[in-house]
């Protein structure tokens, strides 16, 4: 089989993504990049990297989502480690991290990351500002471990990960509290469907509609954030509005939204007691 043929599979995909996907999987085979597999397009594969695909490619076409069977996934300028345990980094989350980027300017931020599953957000801002501390929690131990391999990996020295719900484990001032919470509501048919069927539903269902981690987060950030301080979390397309209201009602100022790389409503957050 040469690297064309295998291309040419992505056809039997039933997937949006099916020749990227297919590339990924190639460029795992050979350990190469994807600029390689169109300058050599009729290079072989030998036995065992074609067995090797053909197994990964068949894994593929059950369901299972590419980032499993990598065991790794691309966010922001690195890749991450990758397991069941936790929900798929996104690209659209790499909004979360730049809307925070842009607001807090702080030389020694002090800053949290709410439900950090792998890690992503925490490690997009401790890496971008080494002079950051930053924190990571999650209630879940097999992510909190994930993460915390993450950053070790990718030397993030100034990030910490602790195991705990929410604001649990915290205590004391944040300058900037973030957070990719689950937001989808539990009769979503969207659950079924795609790799969402293979992401824990802990990390993306939640009760009142999709709404009740984002409002429990909003209500009690005020206890952790100090003054000019921001909350900032990724949300529903449907729930700005929503969420906008809540921010308003518990004395949060200078309201931002930010859509996502598909023009959705996808990030929104306000400043605490300051007009920041």
């Amino acid at each position: 089989m040469r690297i064309e043929q295998a291309l040419a599979k992505a056809t039997e995909l039933p997937s949006e993504s099916a020749r990227a996907d297919v590339e990924y999987l190639l460029c795992e085979v050979l350990g190469k990049d994807r600029t390689y597999l169109r300058t050599w397009p009729d290079r072989e594969l030998s036995p065992d990297q074609q067995s090797h695909f053909l197994e990964l490619f068949n894994q593929r076409l059950q369901g299972r989502p590419i980032a499993h069977i990598t065991g790794s996934r691309g966010f922001w300028n690195f890749d991450l480690e990758v397991n069941p345990s936790t929900l798929i980094p996104r690209s659209d989350t790499e909004v979360l991290v730049e809307t925070a980027l842009e607001l807090v300017d702080s030389l020694d931020a002090r800053v949290v990351d709410l439900g950090t599953g792998t890690g992503a957000i925490a490690l997009a801002l401790a890496l971008e500002h080494p002079n950051w501390r930053v924190e990571a929690c999650d209630r879940i131990l097999e992510a909190v471990l994930l993460a915390r391999k993450n950053a070790v990996r990718l030397g993030a020295a100034n990030m910490t990960v602790f195991e705990g719900s929410w604001f649990d484990p915290l205590s004391g001032r944040y300058q900037l509290i973030v957070s990719n919470p689950p937001y989808i509501d539990p009769v979503d048919p969207h659950l079924n469907q795609g790799d969402l069927v293979y992401e824990p539903s802990s990390a993306l269902v939640a009760d009142e509609r999709g709404l009740a981690d984002l409002h429990y987060i909003i209500d009690n950030a005020p206890n952790y954030l100090a003054e000019g301080g921001w909350l900032l979390m990724e949300h529903g397309y449907d729930q700005a509005e929503t969420v906008a209201k809540r921010l308003a009602e518990r004395g949060f100022s200078n309201l931002v939204m930010r859509e996502d790389f598909g023009g959705n409503p996808r990030v929104s957050g306000g400043c605490w007691r300051s007009k920041c």
